[in-house]
């Protein structure tokens, strides 16, 4: 095998690749990630999640790695230790937040302190839809308990307006999430407007939402500081996923994987195909590049 295409680098999306159905990570694949880690290779989680949230998912199966949070707004160490935060700043806010209230759509706000939310109902119906689409097989009035359950544990902060976020400004905004009941129909003009009025990087991890970041804050500027930190080319990094928040850490990495569940765009981009996430894509993908390193 050739040193200089050795993988020395995995980064992994959660929801829809290395999480399941259950939001869970299978043990077929935390167990490939450990094989990975154990032979020398770095292994990093990179997820439109925040810290709070996905930190306890990987830890459950025993695995510490490093975190990409946010699409990239927010990276920590393997100890937890914020290596670098890229916000939205107080104009661009106000400006995103205008479109998203003419066009009567719900959005909630991820800070430096967590997820801020202006409605419960709201937030319990777009968890619910989301459940959903990751779980076809699931009753929406089943998705919507999960959802209530969900929404009682998480630590979100409720507030009347989102004026008070504004005003606080020791809080950074680092994200904003817009849903849209009429998936991206409905939210690509609104996407649109936003982006002739400020300079964003607008994703989507499901079909009924649209991340909004700071231009800087994308997984593949993030994988890539990550990457240069540690002196490895990107001709020794692989990453894999699934949505259009995948996109730019897919075209930085010189191995590329979609999940067999991916959205066509992705499977267009990347440079390799995997099985979905509900069969272990994610250890399969690993495997396949550890045997390869071992050529």
């Amino acid at each position: 095998m050739d040193v200089d295409r050795m993988i020395s680098i995995i980064a992994s999306d959660m929801d829809g690749t290395l999480l399941n159905e259950q939001m869970q990570i299978p043990p077929k694949n935390a167990e490939a990630i450990k094989q990975a880690q154990a032979e020398g290779v770095h292994f990093v989680v990179a997820t439109g999640r925040q810290y709070k949230e996905a930190k306890p998912l990987v830890e459950a199966f025993g695995i510490s790695v490093p975190l990409i949070t946010l699409n990239g707004a927010a990276i920590y160490d393997v100890d937890g230790k914020i290596l670098d935060m890229v916000p939205i700043t107080r104009t661009m806010t106000r400006l995103i937040m205008r479109q998203l209230d003419l066009a009567g759509l719900y959005y909630e706000i991820t800070t430096s302190e967590g997820v801020v939310s202006n409605s419960r109902t709201h937030r319990i119906q777009n968890l619910s839809l989301l459940l959903e689409g990751l779980n076809p097989d699931t009753p929406f009035k089943l998705a919507v308990a999960m959802s209530s359950a969900r929404v009682e544990l998480m630590d979100i902060r409720y507030v009347d307006s989102y004026q008070e976020i504004l005003d606080d400004t020791k809080i950074k905004i680092l994200k904003i999430v817009a849903f849209g009941t009429g998936g991206q129909k409905q939210l690509r003009p609104i996407q649109e407007k936003i982006e002739d009025q400020v300079d964003v990087a607008i994703t989507s991890s499901f079909e009924n939402n649209i991340e909004i970041n700071n231009p800087r804050a994308q997984k593949g500027i993030a994988l890539q500081h990550y990457a240069d930190g540690l002196n490895i080319p990107m001709s020794q990094v692989m990453a894999i996923g699934d949505n259009i928040n995948d996109a730019s850490m897919l075209k930085v990495a010189d191995t590329s994987y979609a999940m067999g569940n991916a959205v066509p765009a992705i499977k267009q981009i990347a440079n390799h195909l995997t099985v979905s996430n509900n069969e272990n894509g994610v250890g399969k993908a690993i495997l396949e590049q550890l045997k390869n390193n071992h050529q």
